[in-house]
C-alpha cells in the first residue's frame, strides 16, 4: 500500500505537497517570515543500487534484460538461447564473482558482454518477434547502454567488429557524466564528485532559517550566560526553532552553482524569500551576487569561488590577479609590462565575457613564459568577465577578508548541524530507487525534521542533549 502511495505521488509529482502545507502554516503562525535570514548546504546521497564499473555495468545490463525476457516470454527466450549456457554466465549478479585480474582479459569479457547484447536486441527487433518484446525498460536501457559504451562496425566482408568506447582523443568518446547511464536498475543514479568524496547517487540541497534570537537582556555568551547560548539558564524567553524551508534533490552531476537560482526561485514562490541567505562558494558567482538583490531581494552572503586557472591552483606563474587590466582603454598589461594585442568581447557558455590576447612577439622571447602560459600558441589568454561583474567580484573577494564578514558569515556554519541531523536519519543512503521517490522521502524528511523541531521548541526540550550511554545511565541508577 505504501509502495503505490509512494508511486502515485512521485509519479504525480506531487513530493512538495506536504512540505508547502506545513510551511504555510508555520507562516501563518508567525514561526517563518520573509525577509529573515537562512542558509542552504548540499551533501551526497548514495543510490539504493550497487556501484557497477562498466564491465559490471554491460553485464548486468544483459542480465536484466534476460531475467525480464523470461518473466515477460519463457517460451519465446528458451528458442532463442542455450538457457544452461546463459544461465551459467548471467544467473548470478555481476557483482557476485571475481573479474578476471588482468587488463586483457577484463576487455575480453566486456566484449562477450557486448556480443551477447547485441545478439538479444536482434533477436527482440527480428520481425518475428512480438513486437511488445520492444517496449520492456530493461530492453531500451540494454540498447543506451551499448551504445554509450561500445562501438560496433561491420566490415565490408560482414565481419563484426565491437570494441569499447574510450576519452577522447584516444578514444570515441564518451557520453557526458550527466547522460551516462551507471546502473540498469536506476536511471537517475550519476557518478558524482565533491572534493575528496566519489559516490553514485544523488546530491541534497537543505536550505534552513537562522535568525538572529530575540534581545531579552541577557548577558551574551562568554559573558556569564550559563543556559542557552547567549541566555540566562533560566530566561523564559522562547529560542527560536531553525525550520527547513526548501529541500531540492538533484542528480549527482549538477553543481551546486546551478540550484541557487532555483532554490531562490522557490522561496520567492513561496512568501519565504530571505533578506541574506548565506552559502558557500559552490553555490555563488559574481553574477548571482550582483543579479540576486534586483531579481528575489536576497542578499548572497559568502566567498567567491578562487581563481582556478593553473597557475592560481599552482600557488606559482601568473594569476588572473597579477595582470592590470583597464576596462576604459580596453587593455591588460602583463606583470613584465606587455599590452594585451586584442580585446575582443564574446560569449563563452552562454555567458559574457572578454579574451585579450597577448601578442606572439611579446610572448615568444618572454624570459617569463613558462609562468604565464603553456599555450601551444606560444602566448597568453586572458578570459574576463564585464566590467560590472568584475567590480563586484573584486569588491566582494575585499570584503572577505574583512572581520565583520567573517564573523557574519560563521552564521552559515550551523547548517552542518541539520546535515548531521538528516544524515543521522538516513538522508545520505536513498531507500528507494530512482530520483522521483528519493526526493519525495528527503521532502518527508524535512517535514519530520521541521516536526521534531517544533515538539522541542514547544516542549522546551532541547535537541543538543547528549545521549547517554547504558554505562552512565547505570551508573546515574546506582547513585540514586
Amino acid at each position: 500500500m505504501l509502495a503505490e502511495f509512494r508511486g502515485k505521488v512521485a509519479g504525480a509529482g506531487l513530493e512538495q505537497v506536504a512540505l508547502d502545507a506545513l510551511l504555510a502554516k508555520l507562516a501563518a503562525d508567525g514561526l517563518i517570515k520573509a525577509g529573515g535570514k537562512q542558509r542552504t548546504d548540499s551533501t551526497h546521497v548514495v543510490a539504493a543500487v550497487a556501484a557497477l564499473n562498466r564491465l559490471e555495468l554491460a553485464g548486468e545490463s544483459v542480465r536484466a534484460v534476460l531475467e525480464a525476457l523470461a518473466a515477460a516470454h519463457p517460451d519465446w527466450l528458451e528458442q532463442r538461447i542455450c538457457v544452461p549456457d546463459w544461465a551459467r554466465r548471467y544467473g548470478t549478479p555481476m557483482t557476485s564473482w571475481r573479474p578476471p585480474a588482468s587488463k586483457a582479459k577484463q576487455d575480453e569479457l566486456a566484449i562477450a558482454c557486448a556480443r551477447d547484447g547485441y545478439a538479444l536486441l536482434e533477436a527482440v527487433y527480428d520481425k518475428t518477434a512480438p513486437a511488445w518484446l520492444r517496449e520492456l525498460p530493461a530492453v531500451d536501457v540494454l540498447r543506451r547502454v551499448l551504445l554509450q559504451n561500445y562501438a560496433r562496425t561491420i566490415t565490408e566482408d560482414g565481419r563484426e567488429v565491437i570494441k569499447r568506447r574510450e576519452k577522447e582523443p584516444e578514444g570515441d568518446g564518451l557520453p557526458p557524466g550527466h547522460a551516462r547511464i551507471a546502473s540498469p536498475y536506476d536511471l537517475d543514479a550519476r557518478w558524482g564528485v565533491k572534493r575528496d568524496t566519489f559516490w553514485l547517487g544523488y546530491k541534497l540541497h537543505v536550505t534552513e532559517t537562522c535568525d538572529d534570537q530575540p534581545h531579552c537582556g541577557c548577558p551574551a555568551a562568554g559573558d556569564g550566560g550559563t543556559g542557552r547560548r547567549g541566555h540566562d539558564r533560566d530566561c523564559a524567553a522562547p529560542a527560536f526553532p531553525n525550520l527547513i524551508t526548501h529541500v531540492a534533490t538533484t542528480e549527482a552531476t549538477v553543481p551546486d552553482s546551478q540550484m541557487t537560482s532555483i532554490i531562490c526561485d522557490d522561496l520567492a514562490r513561496k512568501n519565504l524569500a530571505p533578506g541574506r541567505s548565506y552559502l558557500d562558494s559552490g553555490y555563488l558567482s559574481a553574477a548571482l551576487v550582483v543579479t540576486a538583490p534586483a531579481t528575489w531581494g536576497i542578499a548572497l552572503i559568502g566567498p567567491l569561488l578562487a581563481d582556478t586557472s593553473a597557475q592560481a591552483r599552482a600557488g606559482a606563474g601568473y594569476a588572473r590577479a597579477d595582470f592590470a587590466i583597464d576596462y576604459d582603454t580596453q587593455a591588460v598589461t602583463c606583470p613584465q609590462g606587455r599590452t594585451s594585442a586584442s580585446w575582443s568581447p564574446c560569449t563563452q557558455r552562454g555567458k559574457d565575457a572578454i579574451v585579450a590576447t597577448f601578442s606572439v612577439r611579446d610572448c615568444g622571447p618572454c624570459p617569463a613564459r613558462a609562468l604565464c602560459t603553456t599555450s601551444g600558441t606560444r602566448r597568453r589568454h586572458l578570459t574576463l568577465p564585464p566590467r560590472d561583474l568584475a567590480e563586484a567580484q573584486a569588491a566582494a573577494r575585499a570584503a572577505e577578508k574583512t572581520i565583520p564578514f567573517q564573523a557574519d558569515y560563521a552564521r552559515r556554519a550551523g547548517v552542518e548541524g541539520t546535515m548531521h541531523q538528516a544524515t543521522s536519519h538516513g538522508a545520505r543512503r536513498a531507500r528507494y530507487r530512482g530520483l522521483p521517490k528519493t526526493r519525495l522521502d528527503h521532502v518527508y524528511m524535512a517535514c519530520a525534521l521541521n516536526l521534531l523541531r517544533l515538539e522541542a521548541y514547544w516542549t522546551g526540550t532541547p535537541l543538543d542533549r547528549r545521549r547517554t550511554s547504558h554505562l552512565a545511565r547505570l551508573e546515574l541508577g546506582l547513585a540514586a
